[in-house]
């Protein structure tokens, strides 16, 4: 699938080669992106790999995408990304580079390394400036597994289908290929500081699923589902000198979502289960197994107050009904968050999260003396977006 990826980015750089031939008009070359700077404070827990206790600076993140239209019905675009969240990241990566070849509005097809249109949020996670949360909801859009989670390689196939007036439209979206995720994703966090290393590219697999998204008849309201499913993925694994394979079983991921926006109000409902087991395998050692059947849904709400101010408040909550009884088991999370548009290209976010429990983002190297059950969590974050 990698070589899909690797075509796709060469026709870019070949789209952008025939500019000496084409004049950058035809080709519709554009180039987006934006760059945050973030600030992370915790009374309690130290969170996200981040000595977030004694105030933490270390979060940042820089976006760039190159796109070009060499013929009417045929996008190709490239994204890189360098992202630093206290002990995690501090490199360059690619987010996605795909080529997207639309025959009509019932049928497009994109293929390379793509975004896999799982959930309500997960092609827009990549997008800072187009939402007012400085953090997305975690129990679903966990920051520290978000280049795992973001694409795939291999295709997606979409369109929309009108219905009637009365019955409003269907926007559809299949997908197929290969899914990774990365050493570096916060899921193997506990492994990783236990002493079991995986390689550098992870663990890899298929992956395959389908969304409906109901453009309903009421302005403004979408209501919508899809499932994302892995077949058994594996990878070597080392520890203490020993090579072994760490295996996870086959997944599935239902979500449920609806979508309200009208005027200056937004409304949102997710509703996600995910279910997974891992196995860890090593010569003369018990094998190692970890169950969990995480359970996550959020309600958030947005108002914009002014033209450049925008409020909005969610709780989140996650339980992992395979985890035994107690703060381990669950996370509830208010967040209090408002943004501020200095102008189009400048705008600034503060958020208050208020959380009880410790399943998501927390390092227990940085928390040697063990977790308190609850911790109050302040995000400052500024961005510029050209």
């Amino acid at each position: 699938m990698k070589v899909l990826t690797a075509a796709v980015y060469g026709c870019v750089l070949g789209a952008a080669a025939t500019g000496y031939a084409q004049s950058l008009d035809d080709l519709n070359i554009q180039i987006h992106g934006y760059a945050t700077q973030g600030f992370l404070y915790t009374t309690n827990n130290n969170i996200f790999t981040a000595n977030s206790s004694d105030g933490s600076a270390a979060w940042t993140d820089a976006v760039v995408n190159v796109s070009a239209q060499p013929i009417p019905k045929l996008r190709i675009a490239v994204q890189g990304r360098y992202f630093l969240l206290g002990n995690s990241g501090d490199a360059v990566t690619l987010d996605w580079a795909e080529g997207d070849y639309k025959v009509d509005d019932r049928l497009g097809v994109r293929v390379g390394k793509v975004k896999t249109p799982w959930g309500l949020f997960n092609e827009i996670q990549d997008i800072d400036p187009s939402y007012i949360w400085s953090l997305l909801p975690q129990g679903i859009y966990p920051i520290l597994s978000r280049n795992s989670f973001l694409a795939h390689y291999g295709g997606v196939v979409y369109g929309t289908f009108k219905l009637s007036p009365k019955l409003g439209k269907i926007e559809y979206r299949g997908w197929g290929g290969e899914g990774l995720y990365g050493a570096d994703n916060g899921l193997f966090l506990d492994q990783t500081q236990s002493g079991i290393n995986l390689p550098n590219d992870g663990v890899k697999g298929p992956l395959w699923g389908a969304a409906i998204h109901w453009r309903t008849p009421l302005k403004g309201l979408m209501v919508g589902a899809s499932d994302l499913k892995d077949n058994q993925w594996s990878s070597t694994a080392t520890q203490a000198g020993l090579s072994g394979t760490m295996t996870l079983s086959p997944n599935s991921q239902p979500n449920y979502f609806a979508l309200y926006e009208k005027d200056k109000i937004m409304v949102a409902f997710e509703y996600e289960r995910n279910w997974n087991n891992e196995l860890l395998q090593f010569p003369g050692l018990p094998d190692s197994v970890q169950r969990a059947d995480d359970r996550s849904w959020y309600a958030m709400a947005s108002y914009k107050l002014t033209e450049k101010l925008t409020a909005g408040v969610y709780d989140s909550q996650d339980t992992d009904h395979q985890a035994p009884l107690g703060p381990p088991r669950y996370q509830k999370d208010w967040a209090i968050s408002g943004r501020y548009d200095f102008n189009q290209y400048l705008y600034a976010k503060v958020e208050q999260h208020f959380i009880d429990g410790t399943t998501q983002g927390y390092d227990m190297d940085l928390n040697p003396n063990g977790l308190k059950p609850n911790t109050k969590l302040t995000v400052l974050k500024v961005g510029v977006s050209f």
